[in-house]
């Protein structure tokens, strides 16, 4: 990350936009503290860069649907090859976000972003036993679930915002914007429609809409993540 800064200014960048992870959020391992770290040093480029004129500012989200070493490969593979299928808990929640809503998330950091925001996407979520059951039905098979120990590390919810960020916490249209401390009052002087959040509490994936089987299939259908085999 510190690596990352100091190209930028050096070669005159005008907006840097850092990749963060719901593990930033409340850290409970070494990976999860280093992204947190991460964030920081994103933010507090902005206001020790000198003369230089780079917009640092970060967006955070979860795994995307898909994605590589995610659960939906994973189930698939389980389910195609006939192992059981293994489940931590069926109640665990992750937040639903596609390929394509990360991408636009990122553009419009890099549009919108004026040095110091952290940018959250407003998301549905899901429950793991509603998405092993989707993937089951468009797949037409049926296996048996074998329940595991939740991994060191994993939390049973997800969280991008935590109840000590929530001050600092706007929203506009569908995204949430944390503003750094150092440089709330001249970063919110530069936007003309942020609004306070109404977020009472943390921003988890137990706290959203949390969609039903037929609403995932449709997702999953539409990204082009499984095909039906009928």
């Amino acid at each position: 990350a510190q690596n990352v800064i100091e190209a930028a200014l050096d070669n005159k960048v005008t907006k840097v936009v850092a990749l963060s992870t719901d593990k930033a959020c409340n850290p409970i391992n070494l990976y999860g503290a280093t992204k947190l770290a991460s964030d920081k040093m994103f933010a507090a480029a902005n206001h020790w860069q000198g003369t230089h004129k780079t917009a640092f500012s970060v967006v955070r989200y979860g795994n995307v649907l898909g994605s590589s070493n995610s659960v939906i490969p994973k189930f698939t593979e389980q389910i195609q090859s006939g192992k059981n299928l293994t489940i931590t808990d069926p109640n665990m929640t992750r937040f639903t976000i596609t390929m394509d809503q990360a991408i636009e998330l990122i553009l419009t950091a890099i549009k919108k972003g004026h040095g110091g925001e952290i940018f959250i996407p407003k998301l549905k979520s899901y429950k793991l036993d509603t998405l092993k059951d989707a993937i089951l039905d468009i797949l037409k098979k049926s296996v048996k679930t074998e329940k595991i120990p939740v991994r060191q590390g994993e939390k049973f919810h997800e969280s991008l915002i935590n109840s000590e960020e929530l001050r600092n916490t706007f929203e506009i249209d569908n995204l949430y914007v944390i503003l750094d401390k150092q440089t709330h009052s001249d970063t919110i002087s530069k936007w003309n429609n942020l609004k306070e959040t109404s977020l009472k509490d943390q921003y988890s994936s137990d706290k959203v809409e949390i969609l039903t089987k037929e609403k995932l299939i449709d997702i999953i259908i539409k990204e082009g993540l499984l095909t039906t085999n009928e």
